[in-house]
């Protein structure tokens, strides 16, 4: 019996969550003018450094993508170009919260017209914007309790990592994208989200129940309606406990067919929270995290960390991914600014090539790593085997330095992420030990329709019949050569995409560390064609 609903949205993540509502809107920025511009310039100065420091401390508790998220953000905020206007501002007479709410609101009308990307960047500039305001008048961040749920016009990744989400809780937005960037964090955290339920969301209501799996939001709900989400949360409840019972065995499908299931990694401290018998190995290690506030970290520092990984996993294979800069995740001194779209420039292998001091050392840590275990070493944003031959050379270089040196070290095998639509139609053609489909950006690119855009939140769809087909040709390739081929984006994740997965010639996912029960359930309850 489906839950009624009063309101219908998208879904965006998950799950069953009953709590009171709390609605979230931008800060007033009540604050006493000086008259002086030099203490205006002060005050404001001092706002954005507390803002850049709030986002850094908020950046260094989170163990995923978040933290990249947030590292973008703070980039933000140092740019010289965002507070110039409201500098100049300053200086005309203006006060302090008026130069800086005008400065911005002008770079994000500037944005509104510009490429995809720079709309997708919107939320991010309207956060930044509140938060210095909010430092300006000395506000205080508003509480959320746990178990809320979370009711706004959109939400930016900064709030949701700021919400502490372990008494429960969840989201519901007026706008809002399924394939944002925080959809995604709610996924991987296991938070019920909804989206696009337009502006009766911000009205009325002190208690909501969300259904993240229908895309529902009913707004105090009747008896009845609390009568079935107690049925269905428990069925929920009790379906998650049978699958997390079994978390420990192999995936096979109800025809017998093995699937291995690996887990993505963002953060070695995730490991303390995981145990290696969940899963057969990690299939994605995002080494962005080493790089965070635009520190460089040395050849010493990434070994040590790439080999605590590789032991953790006691000899189940260990996919580390190169450096994945640039797009959404800038790292001062090393990526490139001013792109006029990031997501299209100089990221991935394109920035590794580019800059190849920083490439040589990560090279020359993962083959020191790898004598420890089974270490595999995956290429971002490869585009042409040109790419792929010289990130080679480079590593056969790396290994050689090391041997002559007297310094132990093993070459691990070389693969690729298929995430650009060039190199899925050709991957015949690419020099790689193994495949790994990035769904995320795949089905961005083939689109061509922005994660974080709401407005063409349903054209970015990983279940769009191009996507699927592209992803059964590189399983069908990988097949023919005889090489391991595996999805490490958010649809392995999703239940509702893993029989197409495995339908489509799929036999290994790699999901977040939340993701693996259910993974392992819907493989179970899936039947393939063999």
């Amino acid at each position: 019996m489906p839950l009624r609903s009063d309101l219908a949205g998208r879904p965006a993540a998950p799950g069953l969550a009953i709590g009171p509502v709390v609605r979230l809107a931008a800060p007033a920025a009540a604050r006493r003018f000086s008259g002086d511009p030099v203490q205006e310039v002060d005050d404001l100065l001092t706002a954005i450094e507390a803002a850049i420091a709030e986002l850094s401390a908020l950046a260094e508790t989170v163990a995923d993508d978040g933290a990249g998220i947030l590292e973008f953000q703070v980039a933000m905020l140092e740019d010289e170009a965002l507070r110039e206007p409201a500098l100049a501002l300053i200086a005309a007479g203006v006060a302090a919260d008026t130069a800086w709410r005008q400065a911005v609101e002008m770079e994000i009308a500037g944005y509104e017209e510009g490429e995809e990307y720079f709309r997708a960047r919107i939320a991010d500039l309207s956060d930044l914007r509140d938060r210095v305001l909010s430092h300006l008048a000395g506000a205080v961040a508003e509480t959320v309790p746990p178990g809320a749920v979370l009711v706004a016009e959109d939400l930016t990744p900064s709030r949701f990592l700021a919400t502490d989400w372990t008494g429960g809780g969840a989201v519901a937005l007026a706008a809002g994208s399924p394939t944002s960037h925080v959809a995604m964090l709610a996924r991987s955290r296991g938070v019920p989200m909804v989206v696009g339920l337009g502006v009766a969301i911000l009205d009325g209501g002190t208690e909501a129940i969300v259904d993240g799996s229908a895309g529902t939001v009913w707004l105090d709900p009747s008896p009845a309606a609390r009568t079935e989400f107690r049925r269905r949360q428990a069925a929920a409840e009790a379906a998650e406990r049978a699958a997390e019972a079994t978390i420990g065995q192999p995936a096979v499908t109800r025809d017998g067919v093995p699937v291995a299931v690996l887990v993505n990694l963002a953060d070695p401290a995730e490991l303390d929270r995981i145990d290696p018998a969940i899963c057969d190995g990690v299939g994605l290690v995002r080494t962005e995290f080493l790089f965070h506030g635009g520190r460089l970290p040395d050849e010493e520092r990434q070994c040590a960390a790439y080999s605590r990984i590789v032991r953790w996993a006691q000899g189940r294979p260990v996919t580390i991914r190169t450096l994945d800069a640039g797009g959404d995740k800038p790292i001062p001194g090393l990526t490139v600014e001013g792109e006029s779209n990031p997501f299209l420039g100089t990221r991935g292998i394109r920035l590794s090539l580019a800059r190849p001091g920083p490439f040589r050392a990560q090279l020359r840590a993962l083959a020191r790593a790898a004598v420890h275990g089974p270490l595999k070493i995956m290429i971002p944003m490869v585009t042409v085997p040109a790419e792929m031959a010289a990130a080679g050379r480079m590593l056969d270089e790396a290994v050689a330095e090391l041997a002559a040196a007297g310094i132990p070290a093993r070459r691990p095998p070389l693969g690729m992420m298929v995430e650009v639509p060039a190199a899925a139609l050709a991957v015949d053609r690419f020099a790689a030990d193994f495949l790994s489909i990035g769904s995320n950006d795949l089905t961005q690119y083939v689109t061509a329709a922005a994660r974080d855009t709401g407005a063409v939140a349903d054209l970015a769809d990983p279940g769009n019949p191009a996507v699927l087909r592209l992803i059964a040709e590189v399983a069908a390739a990988g097949a023919r050569r005889g090489i391991e081929v595996s999805l490490c984006g958010d649809m392995a994740g999703d239940p509702a995409f893993v029989p197409a997965l495995l339908r489509a010639g799929l036999r290994s996912l790699s999901v977040a560390p939340a993701a693996v029960a259910r993974t392992k359930a819907a493989i179970a309850a899936a039947a393939v064609q063999v």
